[in-house]
């Protein structure tokens, strides 16, 4: 360091220094603002970057909330139709036996009216037949009743006294 000093020259100082300011004046011009430039472009575009990855978060989150509003609205659609079919079923089920109900009371009313049917002509036919028997029988007793004289005048006679006591 003394050598630095015993040796110390003015114009060299001088020379040295200007060389330094136009050193620092070139690089300035030709190395500070490219590399300032560059390097604020390349901070620009870090911040334009982030701020377009947080946009697309955003709208990314939008997007899911999006989807899961329509999943909730698919799944709400859904359990309504679910739900209505199953009322439907419900409802034609109760139809079909309310129908089947109504055709049995139908049928069972009609048995009803063929039995009734059916057994009032077995009472008119039997009451044909016990009259016809009747007949018969009644005509045979009197056959054998008037086929005898006397058995005949008593008959009359017997006949004559019942409808004058009446």
């Amino acid at each position: 360091m003394e050598k630095l000093i015993n040796d110390f020259s003015l114009g060299l100082f001088f020379w040295q220094t200007v060389l330094f300011v136009l050193l620092l004046l070139l690089l300035r011009k030709f190395a500070w603002k490219p590399i300032l430039n560059a390097i604020n472009e390349r901070e620009e575009g870090i911040k334009n970057a982030l701020s377009a990855a947080e946009n697309a978060k955003l709208e990314m989150e939008n997007l899911h909330a999006d989807n899961e509003k329509l999943l909730q609205e698919a799944r709400a659609e859904r359990e309504a139709m679910i739900k209505e079919a199953r009322e439907i079923k419900a409802k034609m089920i109760a139809d079909a036996k309310d129908e089947a109900k109504q055709e049995a009371d139908k049928m069972i009313a009609q048995a009803q009216t063929a039995i009734e049917n059916e057994k009032k002509s077995a009472i008119a036919d039997l009451k044909n037949q016990v009259a016809s028997l009747s007949v018969e029988i009644a005509e045979k007793v009197v056959k054998n009743e008037l086929s005898n004289k006397d058995k005949q005048l008593e008959l009359v006679d017997k006949m004559l006294k019942d409808a004058t006591l009446n």
